[in-house]
């Protein structure tokens, strides 16, 4: 393809023909109408084309697979990446990252959410899962860039009444303004941030204005053990119990974390077709102090799936690496090999995270909008190939995806992006500023 072809390639919706992939160890064609939907996928998709395609993609021997979902994220904390590191979690939180988040403008939510798409672009991530604040200028950034996502207002109203009713108003007029849009990419979502920082009443009222919008619910779960021994000094029961009792626990909430759930509450998520968001880096660098009880979730029924939370905490959007990590925390943590396998992983970061999310992707078969992303058999860390998904989850990272497509809109190929530049340096111009007014602040 020349240089010509791949600028007219981007923008927009074409159909295409994919070429010469491996999908499941078979090498086939993948074929995408201008609607961005999957027409088919097989050995022979290619030749029953007949040439009508606008573009051909030749995947020179590619992995192909379902675009990968992160279902936990703060994507704006990109401009606090390596802010402060190596901290105790209160105190991470007090004094570096709440300081430098007052400071926060609406421009700043914007390039730094632009940041987040072309990393999560660049490292074959096509949908996320996120909950920040002043989300229009997100939903703005995310309209632009041509990525998938589900995002929510960080509901916090520290049990004060006043406060309460203004987070009802903000989570109110963001459902409002995504639902404006008008984009079948973006959809909202109810915030409440954690069981420490909103009352029961507005965990209730977030309970009914999701059911009542029928969109999803994203909040932390037993993340730290105090959040749990706090939970049952005040509430008189546990974290799970707490929120299901508010009517948090639904098959449209994606819980986040997950660490300290016991049996029971596993028991309890399963039965309400929770999604639990393993987010395995940040909970390992924050020292959380116990991995979640991925086993205990699955055997339940809970749709386990994956996030990396924020830059602030991860520090990167690179699913692949996070997938590597879950496995490997899994069988370190509760000591046996068998648990998690990759199979199992890779199922996290794709099928289960578009599940946890509502969205029709995470498969590559007819009928369903074109999340594809395209992974290199030829770098060093994919060869040999005795076993795709085993390399795909243990052996390589986001740096070795070529093409990213959503909704069948190509966002990169061949590693390149449009734009790209012009993010990179809007998103250091208002990190250095940021500081700035903290500091002089």
């Amino acid at each position: 393809m020349t240089s010509d072809d791949m600028d007219g390639i981007f923008g927009k919706n074409h159909s295409l023909l994919i070429t010469n992939v491996v999908v499941d160890t078979k090498k086939v064609d993948i074929v995408i109408d201008e609607k961005g939907i999957i027409t088919s996928v097989g050995e022979m998709a290619g030749k029953a084309w007949k040439g009508d395609e606008d573009f051909l993609i030749d995947g020179n021997g590619a992995l192909a697979l379902p675009g990968l979902v992160n279902t936990h994220t703060h994507a704006a904390m990109t401009l606090l990446r390596g802010y402060a590191d190596d901290m105790i979690l209160q105190d991470w939180l007090s004094q570096k990252i709440w300081p430098l988040e007052a400071h926060l403008k609406p421009e700043d939510i914007y390039w730094a959410t632009k940041l987040a798409c072309i990393e999560m672009i660049r490292s074959g991530t096509t949908a996320f899962n996120d909950m920040y604040f002043m989300m229009d200028q997100a939903a703005k950034a995310v309209n632009e860039t041509g990525i998938r996502a589900v995002l929510s207002y960080g509901f916090i109203d520290l049990f004060n009444a006043e406060k309460r009713e203004a987070e009802c108003k903000a989570t109110e007029n963001l459902a409002a303004h995504i639902k404006s849009l008008d984009n079948p990419r973006i959809t909202a979502a109810v915030g409440p941030h954690a069981i420490y920082t909103v009352s029961p009443e507005g965990l209730k009222w977030c309970a009914e204005f999701a059911q009542q919008q029928k969109i999803g619910i994203h909040i932390h779960l037993s993340e730290t053990e105090k959040e749990v021994t706090d939970c049952v000094a005040t509430h008189g029961k546990r974290p799970a119990a707490h929120l299901d009792s508010c009517g948090i626990l639904t098959p449209r909430t994606v819980a986040a974390h997950c660490c300290w759930l016991d049996d029971a509450e596993c028991r309890l998520l399963g039965e309400r077709g929770v999604s639990a968001a393993h987010n395995p880096v940040s909970n390992m660098k924050l020292a959380t102090n116990r991995a979640m009880p991925y086993a205990d979730l699955k055997a339940a029924g809970a749709n386990t799936c994956l996030g990396t939370d924020g830059c602030a905490s991860n520090n990167n959007l690179d699913m692949l690496e996070e997938m590597k990590v879950a496995a490997i925390l899994q069988k370190f943590f509760w000591n046996n090999p068998t648990v998690l396998p990759a199979p199992e992983a890779l199922a996290m970061a794709s099928a289960n995270g578009a599940k946890a999310l509502g969205l029709p992707t995470g498969r590559l078969v007819a009928g369903v909008p074109a999340d594809i992303i395209l992974v290199s058999n030829r770098d060093a860390c994919n060869i040999p190939l005795h076993n795709a998904t085993s390399n795909l989850v243990y052996s390589t990272n986001g740096g070795s995806v070529e093409t990213t497509i959503c909704n069948g809109r190509v966002l990169m190929l061949d590693r390149g992006i449009p734009d790209e530049a012009y993010v990179l340096n809007g998103a250091a111009e208002a990190a250095v500023a940021l500081v700035e007014r903290a500091q002089s602040g």
